[in-house]
């Protein structure tokens, strides 16, 4: 599968600007962390998966990562992306536990970078570009803020990782960094 068919199928579910835009932020993360990590030859792979890691959620809330894997066996996607997007709700909606660094990335990073988006969006610059790793950390201990982010999720992120949170926290910020204002 291509970017553009990937593309395709995403918007074919999936209408809403903030769900969209939510998937493009996931794809550039996860193709940062395969350039980082030393997968380069994978980044559109990862990038893929990224993109499509949502793709039933704004159609299927309830069953989602279980209706996207009909979907897109439905439309012969490839099983590795299958897996490894659906491994994103690993004891939430599915018992897929992530096993490749790329999908412990994306169940590490899928509520950070919303997390983190919102703490930007409240500096005077609305930019992660100056956003510090306290600024985050400050509101990841306010449960009350950006409540539908995971703090566990995260936390589990990082451990499956085997990163301090600090680290994985200061590596998305960075990854954000390298395509948002």
């Amino acid at each position: 599968m291509v970017r553009e068919e990937a593309w395709n199928l995403l918007t074919e579910y999936n209408q809403e600007a903030f769900h969209l835009e939510h998937a493009q932020v996931m794809e550039q993360t996860m193709k940062y962390f395969a350039e980082k990590l030393g997968y380069g030859e994978e980044a559109e792979f990862w990038g893929i998966v990224g993109l499509l890691h949502d793709l039933d959620f704004e159609k299927y809330p309830k069953e989602h990562c279980i209706k996207s894997q009909e979907i897109m066996r439905e439309h012969g996607v490839d099983e590795k992306i299958i897996r490894a997007a659906a491994s994103h709700g690993y004891g939430i909606t599915v018992d897929i536990k992530p096993e490749h660094e790329m999908e412990k990335i994306l169940y590490a990073t899928d509520e950070l970078t919303g997390l983190i988006g919102a703490v930007a969006i409240m500096r005077p610059s609305k930019s992660v570009q100056d956003l510090e790793l306290k600024s985050v950390k400050k509101k990841f201990k306010t449960k009350s803020f950006a409540a539908g982010c995971s703090r566990d999720v995260i936390e589990q992120g990082a451990e499956m990782l085997g990163w301090e949170l600090d680290d994985l926290i200061a590596r998305t910020i960075e990854a954000l960094r390298t395509f948002r204002d």
